[in-house]
């Protein structure tokens, strides 16, 4: 059965069951277009085929017996290499954790495992999920499939490449301002970031530990839907999960014939946004409103301060975070050094890439005497303000319908040495970090190179059910999602 590698994870489910094809064929049919293309690509960090098609193997004894874990066994699903699976690399995209191996699994690792998922490498990120592009990787820059000169979108762009490339049938990412989101929408695939505390973050390397949030790359809204409902749950080694009932999510795809009430904020349509982008947003929201939605203008009046926000906070604690790779423990140690306090330094320096300084720089600044009440302090007020912007707005509607990202994927090397450009790509992203919120990127569309843009659906709190299936609903109705890159 010729690319197995680009059907979607809830049609494989169904082949797999019925014995059509077995897990160790898909499997390696992944690693057989993995090889083809990941030259071209560059997705993976590290991958151990044999790890896999044992595990695939597994899958299909217990498929044999009877015992299947449900819709994912035997399904090869990627994971960002910030999260941890027990023996294997989690370098963080970092030189300072080149030959750092994980000695615990994360809890969405587990999650994975017990649900009989093919555990499928290790995907290239920007330094310790701080990059809106993939280019801050220490190891490697990933390229765009609809266009190796572009970028994929970060930190999780070898996450979003990696399913669009058909290298993952599914993949496994971090949003802290945008970074599932925003490679979404730039590779043309769907990514949900949940709502802050659905999914343990046990095990999850942390860059800001208010804002980090775990969640799933797939083709389709389905497959988010799959993926979501293995890895949610409330983990008590995490203090900031919450104990929530999880619905079936994939059941629940089917209220799309709802009548939502839609909003639009007005600050999201602002000079900004791209025109070919805007038009695709501007169709999607007709899609809802031709169909029984009513559409509403709301606002959103802190929208312009949330990138500000969001690089005093993330900053500050990533300030903190990485406070803990000091040479000594278990990051790189210099062999340069002299003393204990040299070796904190030189071991730092050598380490840690330009953008990860930068931020540390940043953090430590508003963090220090005397600008704490000034930065910090006022930052997190700001914060307040741009939740209650958005529970404002829910107090009108179902959820809100925005650009993912104001243009589309940009070419490698331009934004570079612009890091305020850079920073301002996540502009309609960041605010739902802020807000704990959820937001799902669905393709809709692309502009006149071929390249693919996302419509974002920002949900309540907990109501992912709700946001999957308005984008289940427009997914349904047109077929961008069942077109592919041609590498």
């Amino acid at each position: 059965m010729s690319d197995l590698f680009y059907k979607t994870a809830g049609e494989l489910s169904g082949l797999l069951v019925k014995r059509e094809i077995s897990s160790w064929d898909l499997t390696q049919a992944v690693i057989e277009r993995t090889k083809a293309v990941e030259t071209k690509v560059n997705a993976f960090l590290s991958y151990n085929e044999a790890a896999a098609l044992k595990q695939a193997k597994n899958s299909d004894e217990r498929i044999a017996r009877g015992e299947s874990r449900g819709p994912l066994e035997g399904i090869p699903v990627g994971l960002k290499d910030i999260i941890a699976v027990n023996g294997e690399q989690l370098s963080c995209g970092s030189k300072i954790l080149e030959k750092f191996n994980s000695p615990y699994d994360a809890t969405s690792a587990i999650n994975l495992k017990n649900a009989g998922a093919v555990l499928w490498g290790r995907l290239n990120m920007d330094e310790f999920a701080m990059g809106s592009s993939t280019e801050n990787s220490a190891y490697q820059v990933t390229s765009n499939p609809w266009d190796i000169e572009r970028i994929p979108g970060g930190s999780s762009g070898g996450s979003a490449a990696s399913v669009a490339a058909g290298e993952a049938i599914l993949s496994i990412g971090s949003d802290t301002g945008g970074s599932i989101r925003q490679p979404a929408s730039f590779c043309g695939v769907v990514g949900l970031k949940p709502t802050y505390g659905l999914i343990s973050r046990y095990g999850l390397v942390a860059y800001a530990s208010s804002l980090d949030q775990i969640g799933p790359f797939a083709r389709s809204v389905e497959d988010v839907a799959i993926l979501l409902q293995a890895i949610a749950s409330h983990d008590r080694l995490d203090s900031t999960s919450i104990k929530v009932d999880i619905p079936d999510y994939r059941t629940v795809l089917k209220q799309e014939d709802r009548r939502w009430k839609l909003g639009v904020p007005t600050e999201y349509f602002s000079d900004g946004l791209d025109k070919e982008v805007g038009v695709a947003i501007e169709n999607a929201i007709k899609f809802f409103e031709n169909n029984g939605c009513e559409i509403v203008n709301v606002s959103l009046p802190h929208t312009e301060l949330a990138v500000p926000v969001y690089y005093i906070i993330a900053t500050a604690e990533a300030s903190s975070n990485l406070a803990r790779y000091d040479g000594i423990r278990y990051s790189h140690r210099s062999d340069r050094a002299i003393d204990s306090i040299d070796l904190y330094f030189k071991s730092r320096a050598e380490g840690f890439g330009e953008e990860v300084k930068r931020r540390i720089i940043l953090g430590t600044y508003v963090l220090s005497s005397g600008y704490y009440d000034a930065y910090y302090l006022r930052a997190q007020k700001v914060r307040t303000l741009i939740r209650q912007d958005f529970i404002k707005s829910f107090e009108k509607v179902d959820a809100l319908l925005t650009p993912t990202s104001p243009t589309v994927a940009f070419k490698i090397g331009e934004r570079s040495e612009d890091p305020l450009s850079m920073y301002l790509s996540d502009i309609y992203t960041i605010s739902l970090n802020l807000a704990g919120l959820p937001g799902i990127s669905v393709p809709c569309g692309f502009n006149s190179d071929k390249m693919p843009i996302g419509l974002q659906v920002i949900g309540k709190p907990y109501c992912e059910a709700e946001i999957l299936a308005i984008a289940h609903k427009f997914e349904r109705s047109h077929d961008f999602y069942k077109e592919h890159p041609k590498l």
